[in-house]
């Protein structure tokens, strides 16, 4: 989901979501660039952004939330909503612009490009993406450019998950096709919006030279890239025919509750060659790698297993994957959906979007985790971001539109913590229904200081 997964509504609570999960269980069963890499690889601010963006040396300053339009709320229309951070200005906590769209297409995720001067925001439905200018007036941005051809100018591509910096390019993961099922796509563009190139996943019929342990779905969700090693690793969700359903209507349909990915795929990054595909059954999400110089190593979580897997390189050069812990209680199904790795690999935070509790992991073993913490943020919470120091949290509400729970259950906010190692301690919240703005989902991270000489 920085974020989604498979969400319990309060219309059927628990129940449905154990049932969901085990229709889904019950059926991964059955199934028995070409260009040189940079030397600028400066971390991120956000500690699952790409590596090739320069970061905030600082704190930062803006909070940038992609927020899903919701009707009767507000204008109704998806936007990007900026809110203050800076700790000593008479507006922290508090948002200080907010920039609709012209219209409701299922905001979910987006990314900087590798100059973070213009962040671009995609939508699920429509298949839009918006580019912001962020660099003029990081307190205001405003849109420059909107991508309404994704689908054409991808050979079919839909469902545009966020977007990924490369050395001038962005990639941008898919997570469906024309016909709605979930066989996509890795797409690149460049950092002017202009179409380069679509990479498709590897299926049975057409693995592209990958070896596959089990089977090989072509669903797509995340995709993230350790340069050094020269590997990327995709994750794999649903397709549009499932993640746009209600809810309610989804956990009904056996035929639909069959598919859901149940695979990581490993990749020669600059060849954009497929190599292995890992069976990780469940629907892995998020993908974060470590950022140590000798840890060649990437956590994923598994929305319907609520498993946290590690995909690991061992000391024969082999890449692996395997579960290596749960998140929370596997039987009360609840359905882990976002991570944030630790600028020093010790700390992992995952959030369960069902019982809205935040886990906060160590993994300075990285095979084996230990839950050191958690705490409820709210009745559901779903994106998590961290600074790179570690020491300020940010969550978030909403899933997707059709899957937040209902009625009171379903609360939509963003709320800042602080973080001091041992226990996370309240710095603000904002109520965004109360405040008309609609179903925050993805967060980044904004200063002036990126862009003064």
């Amino acid at each position: 989901m920085c974020e989604t997964a498979i969400i319990p509504g309060s219309i059927a609570g628990c129940a449905s979501v154990r049932l969901l999960r085990s229709s889904l269980l019950l059926s991964v069963a059955a199934l028995t660039l070409s260009f040189p890499m940079t030397a600028r690889t400066a971390r991120a601010d956000e500690t699952c952004q790409s590596p090739y963006m320069a970061k905030i040396t600082g704190e930062e300053e803006f909070v940038y939330v992609w927020t899903l339009g919701q009707e009767g709320v507000g204008d109704g229309m998806d936007k990007i909503v900026t809110v203050d951070v800076r700790t000593n200005s008479p507006t922290f906590g508090k948002v200080i612009d907010s920039d609709s769209v012209g219209g409701r297409g299922e905001a979910h995720h987006g990314g900087f490009t590798d100059d973070r001067k213009t962040f671009w925001a995609a939508g699920l439905a429509d298949s839009k993406i918006y580019i912001f200018d962020i660099s003029t007036d990081p307190a205001n941005p405003k849109v420059i450019k909107t991508i309404s051809d994704f689908v054409e100018k991808s050979g079919g591509v839909t469902g545009p998950h966020g977007a990924y910096a490369l050395p001038g390019r962005m990639l941008i993961p898919g997570l469906s096709n024309r016909n709605g099922d979930g066989r996509t796509a890795l797409v690149e563009y460049s950092n002017d919006g202009q179409y380069i190139t679509t990479h498709w996943m590897p299926t049975a019929a057409s693995p592209r030279g990958a070896a596959v342990e089990n089977v090989a779905d072509g669903y797509g969700y995340d995709a993230r890239v350790l340069p050094r090693k020269n590997v990327m690793l995709t994750s794999s969700f649903t397709g549009q025919d499932n993640y746009m359903r209600p809810f309610g209507e989804l956990i009904k349909d056996p035929e639909a509750l069959k598919k859901f990915g149940q695979t990581m795929v490993l990749w020669d990054f600059h060849a954009r060659q497929p190599k292995v595909v890992f069976n990780v059954p469940g629907a892995p999400l998020e993908i974060r790698w470590a950022w140590g110089v000798q840890n060649n190593y990437a956590f994923t979580s598994t929305a319907l297993t609520s498993k946290l897997w590690l995909v690991y390189e061992d000391h024969d050069g082999a890449w692996k994957a395997e579960a290596v812990a749960d998140i929370g209680d596997p039987a009360s199904a609840p359905v882990p959906v976002d991570i944030s790795l630790s600028a020093d690999d010790s700390t992992l935070f995952a959030d369960t979007f069902a019982d809205g509790v935040t886990h906060v992991f160590d993994v300075s073993d990285p095979h084996h985790p230990k839950q050191i913490y958690e705490r409820k943020i709210g009745k559901q919470v779903n994106m998590v971001s961290q600074s790179w120091d570690g020491k300020r949290l940010y969550y978030t509400s909403s899933l997707l539109s059709r899957w937040d729970k209902p009625g009171e259950d379903g609360e939509q906010f963003l709320r800042a913590y602080g973080w001091n190692g041992k226990e996370l301690t309240s710095r603000f919240a904002i109520d965004f229904t109360r405040e008309g703005l609609g179903r925050p989902h993805m967060m980044a991270f904004g200063s002036t200081k990126l862009y003064s000489d």
